[in-house]
């Protein structure tokens, strides 16, 4: 450790920080993370962990409808929406702790404080004390984007912070964006009954997935009662007593309104790089993000940035990787450069819920690289009819010489779980016969990759 207080300090304890820190102790080194909030950041506290919770309860409400089907009778009178909220707080609750655990297990002293980076290694706390190390990571995170016009008060107009902690529910929601968190929301709303409106500025809900899979999400969100306007731009919000007033645009020029009682903006999120002395060291930020070379290093060698904070996706699970590759480079062992962009799955946990890796369609047409592609409907394995669950479909892009994946986009049910086989058989390089050979329990919904790869050599059985 030489002169400085830790061989690596850590700034932010989200899920690129405390793993970091968490690999760095496994390598030996002493580490220091500095958080001036609760550990496990964005992702365990007011993100993606909360939101899965409520979601858990939104699918078991749903299923009351599914039991009266069967003649059951069912009184939801009673229901409280305030007990979904405080099931979704007690499992981040729940999380945040195992964090602070996991640091403390590992040896790794949390700081509680706001930090600033001083010099190349030195970081200042705001209780006044300066911590040094040999690295320094900064893994700050993001926050939810506003736009002009449309700021939020968390009353009336809120960001997804403020509608993972409403205590209760709106009768009319509009979510102003169709990207990942966008359709969640609406997934969750709805299922509670709330009636809600999207509405997407580009042509399609989740507008950096496959087309011919958003479609797909798109009839059952209309099947559902949830109203979609995409190629929809949000002029103006009015905040009323009761509620809002939003303007609305089509593609075709026409203006309309919709009122609601509350709108959620939902139209990405910025990263935290303002207030923590980029400014100190010489490193100069592009669009609000930290530039990084191989490894995650920033133009100051002893600091490296990882997560939301630099221009990849801003994802929990990017966050993690780019962690441990920093570290281990620190460490002296041989990680690749980079996440590899087309190894990166996606994951959207709607109904029905959305997931891929690689190249869409229209990014290889773009690109000019040649594919083919296979499909295979969910209703063709048996589970999915028995389960009720038959809407979906897998969709497999390969070369069409060499049969290597190129990418995979699943919608439907499990399609979260479902797609990291087809991840793992691309990361070891297997080609579809591999998989289209292996033999699947039956019935499950994997038989729908199986036969996804099946279809690819040109001899699905139930198609």
């Amino acid at each position: 450790m030489g002169s400085y207080d830790y061989d690596l300090v850590i700034i932010g304890a989200g899920p690129g920080g405390y793993v970091a820190g968490i690999r760095a102790s496994q390598l030996g080194m002493s580490c220091a993370v500095i958080e001036k909030d609760k550990p496990g950041g964005v992702c365990l506290n007011i993100g993606c962990i909360p939101s899965k919770a409520l979601i858990h309860q939104a699918e078991l409400f749903r299923s009351v409808d599914e039991l009266e089907k069967l003649g059951v009778k069912t009184d939801v009178s009673a229901f409280e929406y305030r007990k979904v909220f405080e099931k979704s707080r007690k499992a981040s609750e729940m999380l945040s702790k195992g964090v602070q655990f996991l640091l403390k297990k590992n040896g790794i002293d949390l700081i509680s404080a706001a930090a600033e980076l001083k010099g190349p290694n030195e970081v200042s706390l705001s209780d006044g004390r300066t911590v040094t190390g040999k690295n320094v990571i900064v893994a700050t995170g993001s926050r939810p984007r506003s736009i002009p016009g449309f700021e939020f008060d968390e009353k009336l107009v809120l960001s997804s912070d403020g509608a993972l902690m409403l205590e209760e529910l709106p009768s009319k929601l509009v979510i102003l964006g169709g990207g990942f968190i966008g359709v969640e929301f609406a997934h969750i709303m709805s299922s509670f009954g709330v009636e809600v409106t999207v509405v997407e500025l580009l042509e399609k809900l989740l507008p950096i997935e496959d087309a011919e899979i958003t479609a797909v999400l798109e009839r059952a969100f209309k099947k559902r009662g949830i109203k979609v306007h995409t190629s929809t731009k949000a002029l103006s919000v009015e905040k009323k007593k009761d509620g809002v007033s939003v303007s609305l645009e089509g593609s075709d020029g026409n203006k309309f309104s919709v009122e609601a009682d509350k709108l959620l903006v939902v139209v990405g999120r910025a990263p935290n790089t303002e207030d923590i002395g980029l400014e100190n060291v010489g490193i100069t930020t592009e669009k609000g993000f930290i530039p990084v070379k191989d490894y995650y290093v920033t133009s100051v060698p002893s600091i490296y940035a990882i997560g939301d904070v630099v221009s990849t996706p801003q994802l929990a699970h990017v966050a993690s990787k780019e962690g441990e590759i920093a570290v281990e480079h620190m460490a002296g062992k041989d990680p690749v450069a980079r996440v590899d962009p087309n190894l990166i799955p996606s994951a959207v946990y709607c109904e029905p819920q959305v997931a891929s890796f690689g190249y869409k369609e229209r990014q290889a047409q773009e690109e000019g690289i040649p594919f083919e592609k296979a499909t295979f409907p969910y209703r063709g394995a048996g589970k999915s009819v028995a389960i009720e669950r038959s809407e979906g479909m897998v969709k497999v892009l390969y070369d069409p010489q060499t049969h290597e994946i190129l990418g995979v986009h699943i919608v439907g049910a499990d399609a979260t779980e479902l797609i990291h086989e087809l991840l793992l058989a691309k990361s070891a390089e297997l080609l579809p016969k591999d998989v289209a050979e292996m033999i699947h329990a039956h019935p499950t919904l994997s038989e729908a990759v199986m036969e996804a790869m099946r279809a690819v050599e040109g001899w699905a059985i139930h198609a």
